[in-house]
């Protein structure tokens, strides 16, 4: 039988590295593995699948190790030895980092609203009538009454304002963020109180259970910057002092880790007539990307700042097909309204209905959906 040798083995091992970083499709990835015995122990044991998903998201270099939560630890007594665990663990490795590199690569469909819900505002002018929880709402009237969050007042118009949002996953591939500012259709002039710029701050919680505490309460209408930790912040965009969806498109899709988004609303462009103070009002925030969940979650490692990532693969048929086919993963479960918000949008509606609170017909331009009582109790 003719000897048939490997050209990989002729290789210097940095070539053969070469050579695999320019596979783009796990599905080749897999084919490689599964060529000969010496290609595959090459792919795990250099952790090629990891260096992919680290290729196209640099932030993956901070995974300290991974997990799989519903699978049997490995432990020395199931593999014999030192040195079959470790073997083991670059094997489970492999799949995890294999998997995840499958969920980056199949991103093609539309993004969806990634924001699960509104965590606290440096300031709030008239709390909660003007609370950051307005922001969720697309519309800019609810029930007749207008509907965004404003800031306090300031003579300074440098004073800048933070808002912070809670998204659908710990783990999430973010593309654009986009802001509406509020034109308050009220005041004479309708005036339009923007930012003259924005930046965005990814970053996750110092303390989880303390910030899970604040979250089962209303939304917090003072600063709570010190409850994070802030690892990532992008460039400054400007905004236009216009009644519109304003789209910040990030230069590249960013891996967003640790769930939550800081937005800075940086420098006051409009003074209120009647009292002469600089404000910002936004009517509406939207983050689109993709979550990475159910099959991806990451757990921080403090305070070495890396993370644990955690692979569950019952979940991973789910996440690949809401990635691929324009649907949208399970809803986040929806927080009840607390006794104060009921009776707040309560007493709303009865202002509306009476003609307490309502504006001109002509003013209102609703639009025909924005007749129903959505989410009213």
């Amino acid at each position: 039988m003719e000897v048939c040798l490997d050209f990989l083995q002729l290789l210097e091992t940095d070539m053969v590295l070469n050579i695999f970083s320019c596979l783009d499709d796990p599905a080749d990835l897999v084919r490689a593995s599964i060529v000969s015995r010496y290609w595959r122990d090459f792919v795990i044991g250099n952790g090629i699948s990891k260096q992919l998903c680290v290729g196209l998201f640099p932030q993956l270099a901070n995974v300290e190790h991974v997990t799989e939560p519903d699978c049997r630890t490995i432990t020395v007594t199931d593999v014999g030895s030192s040195k079959s665990m470790e073997w083991e663990i670059l094997k489970r490795d492999h799949k995890v980092y294999a998997a995840l590199l499958q969920v980056l690569t199949n991103l093609k469909s539309s993004p969806i609203e990634c924001i699960a819900e509104s965590f606290s505002a440096s300031s709030t002018d008239n709390y909660p009538d003007e609370s950051i929880r307005n922001t969720l709402d697309p519309r800019d009237r609810y029930f007749g009454r207008a509907s965004y969050w404003s800031s306090k007042g300031h003579k300074d118009p440098s004073v800048p304002e933070t808002l912070i949002y809670k998204l659908k996953a710990d783990l999430c591939v973010i593309t654009e963020i986009d802001i509406r500012p509020f034109e308050a259709f009220f005041q004479p002039g309708n005036p339009i109180y923007s930012a003259k710029s924005v930046r965005f701050r990814m970053g996750h919680p110092k303390s989880a259970m303390e910030v899970e505490n604040d979250l089962s309460r209303l939304p917090l209408q003072q600063p709570a910057d010190d409850k994070f930790i802030w690892t990532c912040t992008s460039q400054e965009f400007a905004m236009t002092q216009e009644n519109n969806l304003q789209q910040f498109k990030l230069p590249e899709p960013v891996l967003w880790i640790g769930g939550y988004l800081q937005i800075e609303l940086l420098g006051r462009v409009q003074r209120q007539e009647t009292d002469g103070l600089f404000y910002i009002c936004v009517s509406h925030v939207k983050v689109l990307g993709r979550p990475l969940s159910p099959a991806f979650h990451i757990e921080i490692l403090e305070p070495s700042g890396k993370f644990l990532l955690k692979y569950y693969h019952d979940g991973l048929h789910h996440t690949l097909q809401s990635s691929s086919n324009g649907k949208e993963p399970e809803p986040a479960p929806m927080r009840l309204l607390t006794a104060e918000e009921m009776l707040r949008e309560r007493v709303g509606l009865l202002q509306y209905l009476v003609g307490g609170n309502r504006q001109d017909d002509d003013a209102l331009d609703w639009d025909d959906d924005e007749n129903e009582m959505d989410g009213f109790i």
